[in-house]
């Protein structure tokens, strides 16, 4: 039996000509966000980095991928990298609307700019550089952690996309309330994920016996860091958070 596999040229460059067209309108039009977007997820990389020097900890997914890269052998860029691109191919298929330039620029710029910054203090401090004074190592992280959430508000507002770890914990949410049929608070899923991501970067860390990479801070985060990027960013775009108040308030 033969099969014959006809390809229309004329239609596949017609429907190129589409996507291309729509592609340019949308850069025409968030072009500005999507350079926004990449000056956030760049500072949040060097926010992470320096977190991670304190001793104090980083974010739980920061604080797993660091773990997890020690033992892989890969660069934290690297091995985020590559968890985010098995993120977002399984997700694609169930939920692409969260998907967008955002989330790309998230999945490469966040653990590259921080390997670029750990690169660049290594240069100055040393190779494995870490704090060891626990009052300085407050005073980085303090400046430190302000920056980071002010990125990830600037980042979470832009409208380009959520990241893949995001968009897993979004997913879970949907699952779990169309399974059950009920009605579950969002904030109530992210903590829990969060602290398994926490807990299983222990896990990893003392498994490994490699350096624990979760700190205090990592466990505040994992409670606090959602409503403090919310009020920010409230308090950063006004606007857009009226917006998006009155539309929930019409649906």
């Amino acid at each position: 039996m033969k099969y014959e596999f006809k390809i229309d040229l004329g239609e596949c460059l017609k429907k190129l000509g589409e996507y291309l067209k729509k592609l340019g309108e949308y850069l025409k039009k968030k072009w500005k966000n999507i350079l926004l977007m990449l000056v956030a997820v760049f500072i949040m990389g060097v926010g992470v980095a320096v977190l991670k020097i304190t001793g104090l900890g980083p974010d739980p997914c920061s604080a797993l991928h660091y773990a997890m890269a020690e033992v892989t052998g890969l660069s934290f860029g690297t091995y985020q990298l590559c968890i985010n691109a098995v993120l977002f191919l399984f997700l694609l298929f169930r939920d692409r609307s969260l998907f967008g330039p955002g989330t790309f620029g998230n999945m490469i710029l966040v653990g590259y700019s921080a390997d670029f910054t750990s690169w660049i203090i290594s240069l100055i401090f040393g190779r494995d550089f870490k704090i060891e004074s626990l009052p300085v190592a407050i005073a980085v992280m303090v400046p430190a952690l302000a920056i980071f959430v002010v990125a990830a508000a600037v980042y979470m507002n832009s409208d380009t996309g959520t990241s893949p770890y995001d968009a897993f914990s979004f997913h879970i949410h949907k699952t779990l309330e169309k399974k059950t049929g009920k009605k579950i608070a969002f904030k109530l899923v992210r903590i829990s994920y969060d602290l398994a991501v926490t807990v299983l970067a222990v896990i990893v860390c003392l498994a490994a016996k490699i350096d624990m990479t979760v700190g205090a801070v990592t466990v505040i985060m994992v409670f606090a860091l959602g409503p403090v990027i919310d009020l920010v960013g409230k308090i950063m775009f006004p606007k857009k958070t009226a917006d998006s108040e009155t539309q929930n308030t019409k649906i």
